[in-house]
């Protein structure tokens, strides 16, 4: 009886059951979305990582570059090496891997391929499959990692028209009598498995930055569930004040309104977990597509129904739910049998409650500036961006009031002044309402501050990235050639036929105990003229030219807490860092050298990459293809490679303008659940206005007014943290999670037409409570005066 009384609310009021329901599935939907997408990246790391033994074991790699020879494999595995050799190419768009099943450590093999007929077949993921020939036999492994075929390394040796591996793995257990490494294979370099590169803690960032957006999404749509159950439990003190007294114990009731609790939690996980999976199956593609361009990383393009998504999403709406509601049943429980029902007292903000949030925004203030100046690691940075958004909306009431005040107080002096008193009583009436929308304006402050700082981010990296195209892609041409010799025999050509010819040699070593690749340039006008440092000694680029400093990416420099006027050493050479450089997008250190003393440090290794500056690209391209014979596809010019490079930057933030578009669209909805909810509430208010003359469509025209002004002032107020969200990312977020740092640019369009989607989200929303209000019979309004009122 008891369970059919509480019921009984809901269905008499649907709106406020749909406002729960609704915004618990829109906040759990984009967690659990934002989870599913983290969950599938991470299970395609870890299948790639089981599948190519890549941060498991220690490897082998030609010294110099290059590869290693069958010869060098039999001299190892004479002196006793347990090696297992692995060749590795591109067979269009699917990286193709061959491995020999008798000797792979770990079961690093599928488990079909085996000395039998199956060493002719290659093994895939079913989507992996469908971009591999036709006539190239495949069983399909839904195991396999993306993007990857496997194969019996004969097999793929074959196809790749090779008679060398690409590197060796080295057996965890080796016998203790074998030959030092420097007398069988002095050419050969052991990379242990710690320094190999470890693509899911790259990622990392990537990760924990879409799951600080799910958590922003959950944070607005709670807001919704907190203002709809905060509307329904003080609306039914009445029915409690009558249950407790025809006997129902307060224990059992408390119980029974949570356990109602409990279900329209559980009923809006569900829902949102569901609608997550949409989001996520539409998201994947652009985050697959940002994850291979920035970090090489291939990620499944389906989404798997995996437990702790899932999990996660219900037990957060539940907490979340919890969390609304909690309050509200200590409240009841505390309450006297006969206490008198206050159906306004939730809407009637008093100074008290503002005052403590008032405290609770600055100590959360205070927690930010000290994780500011004393914080460090990423989660620092996102705990120091959660005090300063929770803190300003914990103000955000007292600011709209505060602003309010002076308004209804001069169209309160102007009403003698022969403008009525209309507009005193409008602007009075909007401070009345901020206590009912306070969680709704909350959660567009929220929206929009992070609105305006990712897009000013966004945008911020737009601008210097492409600066730093112009920079790196100085060249007018770029060449490829397949060996270094190709390259040493069109050298002369080269010269002959461009203004200046700048070969690009590179190595991958350990440099301050991190992974870097270390470049050797040719230095020359193109490097001195288009070079921007973040900071530099006095003439950088003659000291790199004389083998007497080095440059270093950002990257590198700030992991390694090294800066100009430090040293770096770069195979057993110390040499002070001349100037440091900006390199957007790369996650991995990088050191230039002089060409000269790149030779000296690495005389094994040649150059196969060129870059050519002519006055006439056309003619220059000419002479590549016909006189020295390289391929089209070897050949790449400016334009190209940075439109390719746009394409990979959208792409990258996709992703993010579609979160930001979702963000503010719960924020919306979060507005007009409230409105909903009070339409029913304002009938009392309203009415004494219709019976002084006020017709029912001008009253619903100032609502929608009111909203819009409300939208206004929250927009006004969420410029500022915006702005300082912005710098926080840039300066905070960006140098933690990548190795760089942005700098900040304004972008006053943008904004500008971030407000015009604010107001029309707003009017959006405050239109169907204005059509209802619009729509109310007389009769209803003529009732409010009844029974003495």
């Amino acid at each position: 009886a008891v369970l059919r009384a509480l019921w009984s609310y809901w269905r008499r009021n649907p709106v406020q059951l749909l406002a729960v329901l609704g915004g618990l599935a829109l906040a759990t939907a984009l967690w659990s979305g934002v989870q599913a997408i983290n969950a599938e990246a991470r299970a395609s790391y870890d299948s790639a990582a089981a599948t190519l033994g890549e941060g498991q074991y220690d490897q082998l790699l030609a010294r110099e570059g290059g590869a290693v020879s069958l010869d060098t494999y039999l001299a190892l595995r004479r002196a006793g090496w347990l090696v297992s050799p692995v060749v590795e190419g591109r067979l269009g768009e699917v990286r193709l891997l061959g491995v020999d099943p008798l000797t792979a450590p770990g079961g690093l093999a599928p488990a079909g391929l085996a000395p039998t007929d199956t060493r002719d077949r290659l093994f895939a993921a079913p989507e992996t499959a469908a971009d591999l020939p036709p006539d190239l036999p495949v069983s399909l492994d839904p195991n396999a990692a993306p993007g990857v075929a496997l194969g019996d390394i004969g097999r793929v040796m074959a196809i790749l028209d090779r008679s060398d591996f690409s590197r060796l793995l080295i057996a965890p257990e080796q016998p203790l009598n074998r030959l030092p490494l420097a007398e069988i294979a002095p050419g050969l370099r052991l990379e242990p498995s710690n320094q190999t590169a470890d693509v899911a803690a790259l990622t990392d960032s990537f990760h924990l930055n879409l799951t600080a957006f799910g958590l922003l999404s959950f944070a607005v749509g709670i807001f919704i569930v907190q203002s709809a159950i905060g509307l329904a439990f003080e609306q039914r003190r009445p029915m409690v004040r009558t249950l407790r007294a025809q006997g129902v114990p307060m224990g059992r009731l408390v119980a029974l309104m949570g356990a109602e609790v409990a279900m329209l939690g559980l009923l809006g996980g569900a829902a949102g977990v569901i609608l997550g999976y949409a989001i996520a199956a539409a998201l994947l593609p652009d985050v697959a597509a940002t994850l291979r361009g920035l970090y090489g990383a291939d990620v499944a393009g389906t989404i798997a129904i995996r437990a702790e998504w899932w999990m996660s999403g219900i037990a957060l709406a539940l907490a979340g739910t919890a969390l609304a509601a909690g309050a509200r049943l200590w409240a009841i429980a505390r309450m006297p049998v006969l206490a008198s029902a206050r159906p306004r007292a939730w809407a009637m903000g008093t100074a008290r409650a503002r005052r403590w949030q008032g405290a609770a925004a600055v100590l959360l203030w205070v927690m930010a500036g000290a994780l500011a100046i004393w914080g460090s690691g990423l989660l620092a940075g996102f705990a120091m961006l959660g005090g300063l958004l929770l803190g300003a909306a914990l103000l955000l009431p007292g600011i709209v009031d505060a602003a309010l005040r002076p308004l209804a107080r001069r169209a309160g002096a102007g009403a003698g002044t022969g403008a009525g008193p209309l507009p005193g009583w409008f602007w009075a009436d909007t401070r009345q309402q901020v206590p009912g929308l306070s969680l709704a304006l909350m959660a567009l402050l929220l929206a929009m501050a992070a609105n305006v700082g990712v897009s000013t981010m966004v945008s911020s990296f737009r601008v210097t990235f492409v600066a730093f195209l112009d920079q790196r892609l100085s060249s007018d041409l770029y060449v490829r050639f397949d060996t270094v010799d190709a390259a040493e025999r069109a050298r002369p050509a080269l010269a002959a036929a461009a203004q200046e010819v700048m070969p690009l040699l590179s190595v991958e070593r350990t440099v301050a105990a991190r992974p870097a690749e270390v470049f050797g340039v040719a230095v020359g006008p193109t490097y001195r003229e288009n070079w921007v440092f973040l900071d530099a000694a006095p003439d950088p680029w003659d000291a790199v030219a004389q083998g007497k400093g080095a440059l270093v990416n950002e990257q590198l420099a700030r992991r390694a807490g090294l800066w100009v006027g430090d040293s770096v050493t770069v195979d057993a050479t110390r040499l002070p860092i001349v100037g440091v450089v900006g390199d957007y997008g790369n996650p991995v250190g990088q050191v230039v050298l002089g060409q000269e003393l790149f030779v000296r440090l690495f005389p094994g290794v040649g150059a196969q990459r060129f870059g050519l500056r002519t006055e006439a690209p056309d003619v220059l391209r000419a002479v590549l293809t016909g006189e020295i014979g390289l391929s089209p596809a070897a050949i790449t010019d400016q334009a190209a490679l940075k439109a390719f490079s746009l394409r990979v930057f959208e792409r990258t933030f996709t992703v993010t303008a579609a979160l930001n578009v979702l963000t503010l669209g719960v924020a919306g909805i979060a507005m007009l659940m409230s409105l909903l909810t009070l339409a029913d509430l304002r009938v009392p208010q309203v009415a004494p206005i219709w019976a002084m003359g006020l017709t029912r469509r001008r009253l619903g025209g100032l609502e929608l007014l009111r909203a819009l002004a409300l939208a206004a002032l929250v927009g006004l107020a969420a410029l500022p943290l915006g702005l300082a969200l912005a710098w926080v990312l840039l300066t905070v977020i960006n140098v933690e999670a990548f190795g760089w740092q942005l700098p900040m640019y304004l972008f006053p369009a943008d904004y500008a037409r971030l407000g015009v989607y604010a107001l029309g989200a707003a009017a959006l929303a405050a239109a169907w409570p204005a059509l209802r209000l619009m729509r109310v019979p007389p009769a209803r309004l003529l009732q409010v005066f009844s029974h003495g009122r």
